[in-house]
């Protein structure tokens, strides 16, 4: 059984928004593309993506799997359900989120991940004041429970955590790790974007720093081997470092993972590497 999935509650149309989040555009790509692309980089299990009945999904990459919610506008924890529902056979812990989190971090994922133990059933962080019930971990045997509350019509997150072992991760607990404190010290992880003034801000917000390497023959293009860029995703890095991301580049992101995907969403700290494809990548 894969240790941890994920799983992103798309959400349907926002009155506030006047449109879906999911569709939202993100610097070329989309918030539901950037959202799953980050939670995927973060944990070593499927991502499902729980939409709403009928919901029009933007594209996505290839190995994210989406399920259909049965009923729209029962809340979060109907999407909780399905989502475990789908991953219950594959996974012992979820990482659930909401759409609209472009500024999520993997290291925040891991932070939040890695705080479950034998006696904790949900990681619940407390960022500003606040729970976040759409940044946390559940494990996947809530379902029975989570279905328990949807047939007494008791659809708040609160009804769930009064019946689980809750650990609440306060941001003081969360930023002793070292490296989340260092690539996202205000934990903006977890703002979430409610209205269309929230929206514009996090648009307008610079794009992350990510050190860019070139190898071989692309190397001797540019006055330098390497050079620090700003970037939302894999394809900005490229165009950044005067590349065409194309059959005939490979990039290696942080060393490990390669990839040609030019919406796989970048974020603080990330490394890329580009080389001519059939030099070895």
């Amino acid at each position: 059984m894969t240790h941890a999935a994920g799983i992103v509650l798309a959400g349907g149309k926002s009155s506030r928004m006047g449109s879906p989040k999911a569709a939202l555009d993100w610097h070329g790509s989309t918030l539901l593309r950037r959202v799953t692309g980050i939670v995927a980089r973060s944990l070593d299990g499927p991502v499902i993506v729980v939409s709403a009945p009928g919901q029009a999904l933007p594209a996505l990459d290839r190995a994210v799997e989406v399920v259909a919610d049965e009923r729209e506008g029962r809340g979060p924890v109907q999407g909780i359900a399905t989502g475990l529902a789908a991953i219950a056979d594959r996974a012992e812990i979820a990482y659930v989120s909401s759409t609209d989190v472009p500024l999520l971090h993997p290291a925040f994922v891991r932070g939040v991940l890695g705080a479950v133990a034998d006696d904790v059933d949900i990681v619940l962080p407390e960022v500003g004041g606040y729970r976040q019930p759409l940044s946390a971990a559940y494990r996947t045997g809530l379902l029975t429970i989570v279905e328990q509350l949807i047939a007494a019509d008791l659809m708040q997150p609160a009804s769930l955590f009064e019946r689980s072992r809750v650990l609440h991760l306060r941001a003081a607990d969360l930023l002793k790790d070292g490296v989340l404190s260092r690539l996202d010290p205000s934990l903006a992880s977890v703002s979430n974007l409610n209205e269309p003034a929230d929206y514009e801000r996090a648009r307008a917000l610079p794009a992350p720093e990510i050190a860019v390497e070139t190898f071989g023959p692309l190397a001797t293009r540019s006055a330098r081997r390497s050079d620090i860029v700003r970037a939302w995703s894999l394809g900005a890095a490229a165009a950044a470092a005067d590349l065409t991301l194309d059959e005939h580049v490979v990039a290696a992101l942080n060393g490990d993972r390669v990839a040609r995907d030019p919406e796989l969403p970048l974020v603080a700290g990330d490394t890329v590497a580009f080389a001519v494809a059939d030099a070895g990548g």
